[in-house]
This record gives structure tokens, sequence and C-alpha cells, in this order.
């Protein structure tokens, strides 16, 4: 198997990377809906609900709680598969990585074109004035962190009820249309928007690498069962 994805990413021209929560669960954080994922835990509500518009807006100081006690990983490090991405991008192969994740780890690991669907916890605003403040800055915060100017500041990433930000969105479907192989690991492919996107892809190639069975590895040229740093981390990149 591992042959055979080598064989397709040294005779392709245009590699698009699209990954999910499953690419960062090496670096330690958590998914979503996996057996002990962020969903299975059991919490007075549901993490969808605290993760919502409506309850950011409504609850501001338990969002927040939930937040920093969940969603910030500043301590987690980029694992072997953002970082054979990052090798792939600089040597000419990859031509962009899209993800669903919010941690910033492609970037960390040195990846250049990312297109980050859902946001990042790296960015933050008022959402009076429009200053920008890091996530150290809300992580070392206590109760609704505020702006000095007295507004409420809230994370660049897409809450439940919110639409993907529409440049981002374009950017990532133009890159998977004109794709030859698309690559996709660590996602579920359950969640839309997002996961309609392989629907735009055009090429040649379609490589599913993820632990478990997806709705589209009956499309696949392959299809990989297993972790994605494992199965990326031992790729050359030349």
């Amino acid at each position: 198997m591992l042959k055979n994805l080598q064989k397709i990413i040294d005779e392709s021209k245009s590699v698009v990377f699209f990954g999910g929560a499953g690419i960062s669960t090496e670096s330690g954080i958590p998914d979503f809906r996996s057996v002990d994922g962020l969903y299975n835990q059991k919490y007075d509500v549901p993490p969808e609900k605290i993760l919502s518009h409506t309850y950011f807006m409504e609850e501001t100081e338990k969002f927040y709680d939930f937040y920093r006690d969940k969603m910030i990983a500043l301590w987690a490090k980029p694992n072997p598969a953002h970082l054979k991405l990052a090798e792939l991008e600089k040597c000419g192969k990859i031509r962009a990585v899209i993800t669903q994740n919010i941690d910033g780890l492609h970037q960390q690991a040195g990846s250049k074109i990312v297109y980050e669907l859902h946001g990042s916890v790296h960015r933050n605003y008022c959402m009076k004035c429009g200053r920008f403040f890091d996530a150290q800055f809300i992580l070392n915060s206590t109760g609704v962190p505020k702006c000095q100017c007295g507004g409420t500041i809230k994370p660049d990433v897409v809450l439940y009820e919110e639409p993907l930000d529409d440049k981002t969105f374009t950017s990532a479907e133009r890159a998977i249309m004109t794709a030859d192989t698309l690559i996709v690991s660590g996602t579920s492919l359950t969640v839309y928007p997002a996961a309609g996107m392989i629907r735009y892809f055009q090429g040649d190639n379609l490589v599913l690498i993820n632990r478990d069975e997806t709705p589209a590895d009956k499309y696949a040229n392959l299809v990989i069962h297993g972790k994605a740093g494992e199965v990326l981390g031992a790729l050359r990149a030349d």
C-alpha cells in the first residue's frame, strides 16, 4: 500500500491534502466522534451545543470555560504527518493543505499554503473594534475576555450555526478542482459542508488514509487504513 502511495505522489504534479481531526490525534489532541472523542465524553451540556453561536452569545463565560479547557492546545507539537506534508510542499509536491482543524499545527510544521476551513484558535478578535488577540491571551484570561475598548473577544473559529468563510472555502475548492491527486486523511467525511468538498475533485487519484472506513472509500483509487502519521511519515520527499 505504501509503495502504491509513493508511486502516486512521485508521478503527480499537483497534490492537495485534505485533513480532519484525526491528523492531530497523534499530537495528543482528541478528535470529536471516535469512541474516546470529545463528543463521547460526559458533560452537563453537550459539546455541540457549547460550541454553537447561540451558546457563545448567551452563555459566553461558560463557553470560554469549555473552550480554554478543551479547544486550546498550545502544548501540542506537529507529528510526522504535519512534518511530512510540509516537507512535500517544500519539494514542490503538495500544492495546498486544506484542514478542518483549528490548532495551527500545519503552519507550525512549516506548511505555507494552508486553508483553515474552521478557522484557528490562534486568531481572536474584539467584536466591537476588531483588535487582534493571540491564543495565549485567551488562555491566560479569566471569565469573558475583554478588549481595552470594552468589547467581547471572539475566537476566529467557525461555531455551529455559523457559515464557513467564503474566501477560504472558494480557495480550497479551487485547489481541489485543479489537483491531479487528492489525499484525504483523518476525517470521517460526515461534517458538511466541508465533507462535501471532495465532490469537486476531478483529478486522477483519490487517496484515503483513515483509521476507520468512510463513505468515500468506494470511490477511492487507494484506501489505507492506518494512522496518518505512520503512513505519511514513512514517505520519501525528494
